[in-house]
């Protein structure tokens, strides 16, 4: 029996006045990765993907751990991008056999009187056929579960991003200010 399930989260929130725009740290993609997900969990495949494995979930009587690979891009007006191009079920072969994952997300600035703000929205969608032990659950409780587990996933992420996306930027922010002006002296005695 296949069924589906899906979930959506939009974020907003007021980014501090630093003295380097989130853009330029947005085009980083690697950072935004590192930012969201644990760095223990991740592996980067290549310029724009990274493997993520992420911990294991529980639905209904499973214990599931999905590992995606997401390609994360930046557009140049600092805009990323986010796009999930595999995934593997670890754990339980037969969900793995027919299971397709599709998340899809992107993350920009926005700027509104005066102030900064990052918002987005990444849309989850699975589609899973389930082992027939499950084909006498009725198909409402199995999709508030599922739906119920995907939103859970989507808010882990907003969480992390709300907190450890901004701390990560001061930090960038604060180290880009200081290599910039240490460089200054050093340049204009080169050119004296």
């Amino acid at each position: 029996m296949y069924t589906h399930f899906n979930s959506s989260q939009s974020v907003e929130l007021a980014v501090p006045e630093e003295r380097v725009p989130i853009q330029h740290y947005l085009r980083q993609p690697r950072r935004l990765v590192n930012a969201l997900v644990d760095r223990t969990r991740t592996e980067q495949l290549s310029d724009d993907c990274f493997r993520l494995k992420m911990r294991p979930l529980q639905f209904m009587m499973l214990s599931i751990q999905p590992t995606v690979d997401m390609r994360v891009w930046a557009q140049s007006d600092g805009t990323i991008n986010l796009e999930s191009v595999a995934c593997e079920i670890l754990g339980v072969g037969y969900i793995n056999d027919r299971f397709t994952l599709n998340l899809k997300g992107k993350l920009y600035v926005d700027q509104s009187n005066g102030v900064t703000y990052l918002k987005g929205k990444a849309d989850l969608e699975v589609q899973v056929e389930l082992p027939p032990p499950f084909w006498l659950t009725p198909k409402p409780i199995l999709e508030a579960t599922g739906n119920g587990l995907l939103k859970s996933v989507l808010m882990s992420v907003k969480q992390r991003l709300m907190y450890q996306l901004l701390s990560d930027y001061r930090r960038w922010a604060s180290n880009e200010t200081e290599l910039t002006s240490t460089d200054i002296p050093q340049i204009l005695s080169v050119e004296g």
